[in-house]
């Protein structure tokens, strides 16, 4: 075979593979993938290279955060001055129907006497922000500046709680040694007794109505604003006899 011939059998073969490589990229990351006539180049190479910016019917919904990434400042952690601890009993004034008015509730909202300051400033700006939904504490807490969430925290976190850590002898296993087969952690690894982690809230003494309702959202989901989703992993491993026997003894019931 001549040297021409060759060198022309190359230049076909050349040009066969450029066009087989250009129709495949332009079917694989402009024609298939398009979601719409109005789709850039761009929107077209991302999709079909598996990064979807664009559905039918309009933008892409951006799913909400599933957990909380509030930052606890510094001076949160301190002893409130008397001018803050007053004006959040002033602030706290309208909170009272729910949470009594010492923080103590009678109506199974949660005991806010004597809660660690950085849950208490967690919980509130989850609320403020969404992360933690309900209707009556979003709506409350839409109006509190930075300041009133860190007057309230320093109020709450001064009175006296009802009931300190309760007696771990007299805990249900999962509390105590938690279920390693299940890959549950005891509780009182991260709410206190035996161990708390930081932003964990104390449980003893919250009403039992209020502890299931909040391990009920944490297992079905519509609770999530628990950081690395920590709580949502436990709580779909509990049966409700389970949920039963944790409120309970937080709860100071005797089982």
């Amino acid at each position: 075979m001549s040297a021409d011939k060759s060198h022309k059998i190359g230049f076909i073969a050349t040009l066969v593979v450029v066009g087989v490589g250009a129709f495949a990229f332009t079917m694989g990351f402009y024609v298939l993938p398009s979601a719409g006539p109005s789709d850039t180049i761009w929107q077209r190479m991302c999709r079909g290279a598996g990064f979807v910016l664009t559905l039918p019917g309009g933008p892409r919904q951006v799913a909400p955060p599933t957990f909380t990434s509030v930052v606890v400042p510094h001076d949160v952690f301190g002893i409130g001055t008397a001018e803050q601890i007053g004006h959040g009993a002033t602030l706290a004034l309208r909170c009272t129907v729910c949470h009594g008015a010492h923080g103590l509730s009678g109506a199974d909202a949660p005991n806010l006497a004597g809660q660690y300051p950085e849950v208490i400033y967690k919980q509130l700006l989850d609320y403020q922000r969404g992360a933690r939904t309900d209707p009556v504490m979003n709506a409350m807490a839409a109006s509190l500046t930075n300041d009133n969430v860190l007057d309230l925290t320093h109020y709450y976190a001064s009175l006296q709680r009802e009931k300190t850590d309760l007696p771990l002898a007299d805990a249900p296993a999962l509390v105590r040694v938690g279920d390693p087969i299940r890959n549950i952690a005891p509780c009182a690894s991260c709410h206190g007794t035996a161990d708390r982690k930081k932003g964990a809230p104390s449980l003893s003494g919250e009403p039992k109505a209020y502890l299931n309702a909040q391990l009920s959202a944490f297992a079905s989901g519509s609770r999530k604003n628990d950081a690395n989703a920590d709580m949502r992993s436990v709580a779909r491993g509990l049966s409700d006899a389970d949920r039963s026997a944790v409120a309970n003894y937080y709860a100071g019931i005797s089982q």
